[in-house]
């Protein structure tokens, strides 16, 4: 039954960032992030925001960025989503898309070389 308050919880988190990101942040370099998962604790006190970006090259400028502006993107997080403790928040650049993109490329290279 935790289980399942747990996703239902990572799927608000996930909805509230991506809008208070849309919505609330001025900086520049947040403004085309895309959140993908969130990864909340079980005692609710951590929360991996998992995302990605559109430009490649801005992953690490991003990840900082979004690391510096987590204290008031939680504490934005807190006035939209109502439980007892706001977990800490960590912005974890999502790998899984490039890492299917690299998958999908060798199925090509193997189907090609069939042909």
């Amino acid at each position: 039954m935790a289980n399942i308050k747990i996703e239902r919880l990572n799927h608000t988190f996930m909805e509230e960032i991506s809008n208070i990101l849309m919505t609330e942040i001025k900086d520049e370099d947040i403004k085309f992030v895309t959140i993908t998962g969130v990864d909340t604790t079980s005692d609710l006190s951590f929360a991996k925001v998992y995302f990605t970006v559109l430009d490649e090259d801005k992953k690490l400028s991003t990840t900082e960025a979004l690391n510096g502006a987590s204290h008031f993107i939680r504490g934005k997080l807190s006035e939209r989503v109502e439980i007892r403790h706001t977990p800490e928040l960590k912005f974890i650049y999502d790998e899984s898309i490039s890492y299917g993109e690299h998958i999908e490329d060798i199925i090509e290279k193997i189907n090609e070389k069939k042909d």
